[in-house]
């Protein structure tokens, strides 16, 4: 179904249900896929979409339609996401643990994850990267979105977004110079 079907059929008496299925089946691939790899391990991707869709479903009769179904959805996963960084980053700090390193080492340790030494650099190095510029590669990178759309989700000009994919190559590009 596409997004207009979707919210046609939600707004439809006793279709509710039917329509919130159908948004999972469209969407939850894809934003496990947006999630994981912000926040990296399997088991915190799944625990984040499921309060993704839980904030989805709580805010579907509120939705007016002014942005793309699509776009209002990613916003919500990427706040979600983001959200649940910044409170690992506090907890982390409390134990005075390296944020970035222990996300590296869960990475290392996670039996979903089957990457070659490349992906694993390249995801360490993501790792290290503002939580701006970190988001916006990974938009741009693995979801290949276009700059229009991320710019709806983030709320951010297009040309911001061109700056922070910018500088986020090329601190990944100067780190595997290092290498």
């Amino acid at each position: 179904m596409t997004d207009q079907e979707i919210i046609v059929l939600y707004k439809q008496k006793g279709q509710e249900e039917k329509a919130f299925t159908e948004l999972l089946q469209v969407y939850q691939e894809r934003l496990y896929w947006h999630i994981r790899r912000m926040v990296t391990n399997h088991d915190d991707a799944d625990d984040v979409l499921q309060n993704t869709f839980v904030k989805i479903w709580k805010a579907l009769p509120k939705f007016r339609g002014d942005s793309g179904l699509f776009t209002w959805i990613y916003r919500i996963a990427s706040n979600e996401a983001l959200s649940f960084l910044n409170q690992r980053k506090k907890r982390l700090a409390l134990r005075m643990d390296d944020p970035d390193q222990v996300v590296v080492n869960q990475l290392e340790g996670d039996e979903y994850f089957d990457g070659d030494y490349v992906q694993k650099k390249l995801y360490a190095v993501i790792e290290t990267l503002p939580a701006k510029q970190k988001i916006v590669f990974q938009m741009k990178y693995f979801d290949e979105m276009k700059y229009q759309d991320i710019s709806e989700i983030l709320d951010t000009s297009v040309g911001a977004l061109k700056a922070s994919y910018h500088h986020a190559v090329k601190k990944i590009e100067q780190a595997f110079k290092e290498d």
